[in-house]
């Protein structure tokens, strides 16, 4: 099982940026494809990006050209860069693990990020 831990939530103003972190252990990093997801109140959770092992990554269309994905094996830890925030993209966010291999995801507790208009 893969622990995951988030960090870099927090407040701030439309316009603004934000970086999250995830780290992982339990498991070889360089065979998790990860995925950072986000959860509005009242809202299911919905898949932001994705980073493949190899560094491939994906996005909603909701963010893309704003949210920037990235991994560093070394330090087996995942970044979402957030710029042009907008109060929509208030959520809790949660980092996602699977491995290349299958079986179940690992989810972090999640972080809130809150932009104010």
């Amino acid at each position: 099982q893969v622990q995951l831990v988030e960090s870099g939530g927090g407040l701030v103003q439309a316009g603004g940026s934000l970086r999250l972190s995830c780290a992982a252990s339990g498991s070889i990093f360089s065979i998790l494809v990860m995925g950072w997801y986000r959860q509005a109140p009242g809202k299911q959770r919905e898949l932001v990006a994705t980073i493949t092992n190899g560094g491939n990554t994906n996005y909603a269309d909701s963010v893309k050209g704003r949210f920037t994905a990235s991994r560093d094996n070394a330090k087996n830890t995942v970044y979402l860069q957030m710029n042009s925030l907008k109060p929509e993209d208030t959520a809790v966010y949660y980092c996602n693990a699977r491995s290349i291999f299958g079986g179940s995801p690992s989810w972090g507790q999640g972080t809130q990020v809150t932009v104010s208009s």
